[in-house]
């Protein structure tokens, strides 16, 4: 069984836990859903912010905490008779432990549409790496090189 370094299975065993399935059967509504997916040395994080003035949402790291943090305004229109509002407002926020094996000063933040994509890269030291090997033949032989030019 080969395993994979995954710094977020905490966090989704935890979500399992908090966003099961409700007392109605089904699925609890999340304010903020996001998608999370690993792609070559980087996780990628796409948050769904729709509604969201981007210059409200506020991304932070705090320790191995990852937070977002983001206000939708109600809208202020005094001549409207609502007939539904479905749409929460406020401030939203979600938070995400971090694992070991991130790379957590540089994480790049980008919005578009209505989506905040985050891009965490892995670490230099988490990243798979090959390691070299030498013969006793070699490294003899670098030796002799090397006391060779010294003369």
């Amino acid at each position: 069984m080969v395993l994979t370094f995954d710094p977020f299975r905490e966090f989704d065993r935890l979500a399992g836990q908090m966003l099961g399935a409700s007392s109605g059967g089904g699925v609890a509504p999340i304010a903020m859903p996001i998608d999370l997916y690993r792609s070559g040395d980087h996780f990628v994080l796409h948050c769904d912010l729709a509604g969201i003035d981007p210059g409200s949402v506020d991304v932070g790291v705090d320790g191995r905490t990852l937070t977002i943090r983001a206000e939708r305004s109600q809208r202020t229109d005094t001549d409207v008779q609502w007939l539904r509002r479905e749409r929460a407002t406020g401030t939203f926020e979600r938070r995400l432990a971090l694992g070991d094996g991130l790379d957590l000063d540089n994480i790049a933040a980008t919005w578009q549409d209505g989506v905040l994509t985050l891009t965490i890269p892995v670490a230099e030291a988490a990243k798979p790496r090959r390691i070299a090997i030498t013969t006793a033949d070699r490294r003899d032989e670098r030796v002799l090189e090397s006391n060779a030019a010294a003369e």
